[in-house]
């Protein structure tokens, strides 16, 4: 529970979902803290309970090209191929 909490007020601080309702940050933060932790075929099911859980909550999907250009420059960098 502190980790979503974490996640949670992390995301709040973000500029990006300043605007964001409670409880599509809650949402957001509950996916991140347990998504990674689950196996491929458990994925259907987690989605499937966060959908029972908020019903009326859509999350529009993240941007991470900031991420991949900084991947991309590193990789550059090292002269790493990427894949």
């Amino acid at each position: 529970v502190m980790a979503v909490l974490r996640a949670a007020g992390n995301l709040k601080r973000q500029p990006e979902h300043a605007d964001k309702k409670e409880d599509q940050l809650v949402y957001r933060a509950i996916k991140d803290v347990n998504l990674p932790k689950f196996l491929s075929q458990d994925i259907p099911l987690f989605s499937g309970i966060m959908r029972d859980l908020f019903p009326d909550v859509v999350l529009m999907p993240q941007d991470n090209q900031k991420l991949l250009s900084a991947m991309r420059n590193t990789m550059r960098e090292r002269r790493l191929q990427p894949v």
